[in-house]
């Protein structure tokens, strides 16, 4: 039986020091319109996830391999988690495998033989989905194709995106023939000057998945899990006093959470043997 709480608490990953701030500006927003809510945060999702099935915390803001993980460990132990809230810019994002503009690659066979550079072992878009991409294409990292990772951060799930701007990094100096970058990096990358202007080009693009989402876990009740989701999809761009809350957590409008837009993400786990289906870790060299 599933118990109330008067106190709900939300667990999240402290990737950066902003998660501070974003998290206690929620915390006064929710107390405000009558539901108080803690928050616990995590240095890693892997401990985060553990702690939602254990009905430690209630919520957790999720990156999208922690809520496949999450998934599959409530569904081994007969229990159900939910995506019930998403960020406008977590709909149908892409990962883009870019390479220097005068590369000689026109296809993703032309990279035999060739070093591909990657994020962080558990960055879903700039590692797990490309190397499933590669894989679909019949390029697999190891046989085919060098991997080279840059794994920063193990168990931020990619948030920092650190792992990714030295890829592409290594990718300018010569280093390596393309690297994996989502595409909103792409972008922030050229405007910073990591990626020279004119210097690059996009040789493949991933197929469309979801990003980070709003989980709720085996110990909330439904009650509580919808008046929690009403406060947040009511968070309004147009409110003075929400907007730079809403600035620092890298969305507009709040959409309703779903888990269709995972299947990318559960292919490449599973192909790439980084879960298994009960959600234990497989993959090995796996510090967090």
């Amino acid at each position: 039986m599933t118990a109330s709480y008067q106190v709900l608490t939300l667990g999240a990953v402290a990737y950066a020091p902003k998660v501070v701030t974003i998290w206690e500006g929620f915390k006064s927003y929710f107390s405000e319109r009558g539901l108080y809510f803690d928050f616990v945060l995590y240095s890693n999702y892997e401990t985060l996830t553990k702690a939602l099935i254990r009905g430690d915390v209630q919520l957790a803001w999720n990156s999208p391999l922690a809520f496949v993980r999450a998934d599959r460990m409530a569904r081994a132990a007969g229990q159900r988690v939910e995506s019930i809230a998403m960020r406008d810019t977590d709909l149908d994002v892409q990962s883009l495998l870019v390479v220097p503009a005068d590369s000689k690659a026109q296809s993703l066979q032309d990279l035999r033989g060739q070093t591909v550079g990657f994020g962080a072992i558990d960055s879903p878009q700039a590692t797990l989905i490309p190397l499933d991409h590669l894989r679909q294409a019949g390029l697999v990292g190891g046989r085919d194709y060098q991997v080279r990772r840059f794994d920063v951060l193990g168990g931020k799930h990619g948030d920092h995106i650190g792992g990714e701007r030295l890829a592409a990094k290594a990718m300018v100096a010569g280093e390596i023939a393309a690297s994996w970058m989502v595409a909103k990096n792409y972008l922030a990358f050229a405007a910073e000057g990591t990626l020279p202007a004119g210097g690059t080009r996009v040789l493949a693009t991933s197929g469309a998945f979801d990003h980070c989402n709003m989980t709720t876990g085996p110990s909330i009740t439904q009650a509580d899990s919808e008046r929690f989701r009403e406060i947040l999809m009511g968070m309004s761009w147009d409110d003075p006093a929400v907007r730079p809350l809403l600035e620092l957590e890298g969305l507009k409008v709040w959409h309703p959470g779903r888990a269709s837009g995972y299947a990318l993400l559960e292919r490449a786990v599973t192909d790439e043997q980084f879960y298994d289906e009960a959600g234990r870790i497989l993959v090995k060299d796996y510090r967090y």
